[in-house]
C-alpha cells in the first residue's frame, strides 16, 4: 500500500488568494490521485488587519511572527510542511528561522516554471509592497532571468486595485482593462511573461486576457505542493 500524500499546512494572509489556492489544491489532486481525492489540507489566518498594520510600519519581524504563530499551530494538528498564499509577506522570509516545519517559497517556484517555459525577461505586477521588494528579483536572478517592474505610478494604481478591491473580492471591468495595459507597456519594453505576482491577481487576469503569457504565482504554488506532497506516494 502506497503511503498517504504529506499533509499541507496553509499559512493564509488575505482570503481571496487563500482561497483560491485552497480550492486548486483541492479540485486538482483528483489529476494525480483519483476522482474526489486530493492530500490533507489545513489552513490558518490571522486578521488581514494585524499583517498590515505590521507592514505599514515595516515591521517584517511582526509578520514573521505571525506566520509563526500560524505554523506553530499547523504543526500542532499534523501539517507537514507549509505554503503561503500571499506574495508581499515573504519579505518576512529572512526571519522564519524559528519555524517548526519546512516552507515552499512562491517566487522561487514561480521563477522555476519561467525557466522551464523557456521565458527570459519577466513583467512583475503585485502590491507596492512586492514590486519595490526584492522578492522576484532575486529569485529570478538566481536562474539567470531578467525582469522589468512597473512605473511608480502604475504600481500606485495596481496596488490601490489590489487592497481596496481584489482582496476584498470586488472585481471590475475597469481593473483588467488597467492591468492589460500595464502588461501591454510590459511587453513593449521586452518581456516576454508576466508574473501575477499578489494572489488575487489571477481572479482578474489570466493567459486568455493577458497580452503576455502568465505566470499565475497562485495556482503555480498550489500545484507544488501538490507535487511536494504527493512525492513518496508514487
Amino acid at each position: 500500500m502506497n503511503p498517504s500524500p504529506d499533509h499541507i499546512g496553509i499559512v493564509a494572509c488575505s482570503a481571496e488568494g487563500a482561497a483560491l489556492c485552497y480550492r486548486t489544491i483541492c479540485t486538482e489532486g483528483a489529476r494525480h490521485l483519483g476522482p474526489h481525492a486530493h492530500p490533507e489540507v489545513s489552513m490558518h489566518t490571522h486578521s488581514l488587519a494585524h499583517y498590515v498594520a505590521c507592514i505599514d510600519r515595516n515591521d517584517w519581524r511582526g509578520v514573521a511572527d505571525l506566520m509563526l504563530a500560524s505554523a506553530n499551530k499547523l504543526a500542532s494538528i499534523g501539517a507537514q510542511f507549509l505554503i503561503c498564499p500571499d506574495n508581499t509577506i515573504h519579505k518576512a522570509f529572512p526571519y522564519l528561522h524559528r519555524s517548526p516545519l519546512p516552507w515552499l517559497h512562491i517566487a522561487e517556484v514561480v521563477a522555476a516554471q519561467a525557466v522551464a517555459r523557456g521565458f527570459h525577461r519577466i513583467g512583475v505586477t503585485g502590491t507596492a509592497w512586492t514590486i519595490d521588494s526584492e522578492i522576484y528579483p532575486e529569485k529570478l536572478c538566481a536562474q539567470g532571468l531578467g525582469y522589468v517592474r512597473p512605473s511608480a505610478a502604475e504600481r500606485d494604481e495596481i496596488h490601490r486595485i489590489i487592497m481596496d478591491e481584489l482582496v476584498c473580492g470586488i472585481t471590475k471591468p475597469e481593473q483588467v482593462a488597467y492591468f492589460r495595459r500595464v502588461i501591454g507597456r510590459l511587453k513593449d519594453a521586452g518581456c516576454d511573461a508576466v508574473i501575477l505576482g499578489c494572489t488575487e491577481i489571477p481572479l482578474i487576469m489570466n493567459d486568455e486576457n493577458s497580452p503576455l503569457p502568465t505566470l499565475d504565482s497562485t495556482r503555480l504554488l498550489a500545484q507544488a505542493a501538490l507535487q511536494r506532497a504527493i512525492r513518496n506516494t508514487k
